[in-house]
């Protein structure tokens, strides 16, 4: 079982749009959908899950659209902090604290944040106003704040400087709709990653797709840059 599961849920729009609905309907259903996959992932014992819900480029989205994907993750993490508890999971959130972030929607966040702190089952992180890019240069400018000297810096190093230095790499990295590219998430983190595309909107995702991106990652041998045995093996018969 992956240890760190995380996702970008993409297809809300182009969902309601074959529905012959507004861009901005497909973000209620994608919203129901984001609450049984993580009830499910705590079942399956899956201990942190970090979910892709705004990145620093949907600013360019209609002003609308931007505003309602707001409102809805406000909406959703107060009707979420019930199970949060019954579930023991702590929220947390990654992205660049900026003033466009809506007001009432930073209330949310640091709300549910400091309830949840305490609590010890699955850790949810949530990438609101996210870049994988942000982050490593944030990273860098704290660096030069703290006067690290160069011959000090190496990846661990770096890692510590990260939005949430806790936060393990992910072992499995799911984005839906049939896009293959992971749009500035993570940039640092998935290194190692195993991804998992998958054709269904994000609104049509079930628990058996869950399961499946799982199960493949399960089949799959992760190296970290090393061999396996049965390439060892015929390392020998070649020498």
């Amino acid at each position: 079982m992956p240890r760190h599961v995380a996702c970008i849920p993409d297809g809300n729009g182009r969902w309601s749009q074959l529905r012959n609905g507004s861009r901005i309907a497909g973000h209620n259903q994608g919203a129901q959908v984001f609450h049984d996959l993580i009830t499910s992932a705590c079942e399956l014992g899956i201990e942190w899950f970090t979910v892709y819900a705004f990145s620093a480029e949907n600013w360019q989205r209609p002003e609308i659209e931007v505003r309602f994907i707001a409102s809805t993750i406000e909406r959703t993490i107060y009707r979420w902090l019930d199970d949060c508890s019954r579930y023991n999971i702590r929220i947390r959130w990654i992205g660049r604290a900026e003033m466009r972030i809506p007001r009432a929607l930073r209330r949310a966040i640091d709300y549910a944040t400091s309830t949840t702190k305490n609590n010890t089952g699955m850790t949810l992180t949530v990438a609101y106003n996210y870049g994988g890019r942000d982050e490593i240069v944030d990273a860098i400018r704290k660096i030069i704040e703290d006067g690290v000297d160069a011959a000090d810096l190496n990846s661990e190093l770096v890692s510590r400087y990260l939005y949430a230095p806790d936060m393990p790499d992910p072992d499995l990295v799911i984005r839906t709709s049939g896009e293959n590219r992971i749009s500035n998430f993570l940039l640092w983190q998935l290194a190692y990653s195993e991804l998992v595309f998958t054709p269904a909107l994000w609104p049509d995702f079930t628990v058996d797709h869950l399961l499946d991106a799982i199960h493949e990652y399960q089949r799959r041998v992760r190296r970290f840059g090393t061999v396996d045995d049965g390439n060892k093996k015929l390392d020998t018969q070649l020498q």
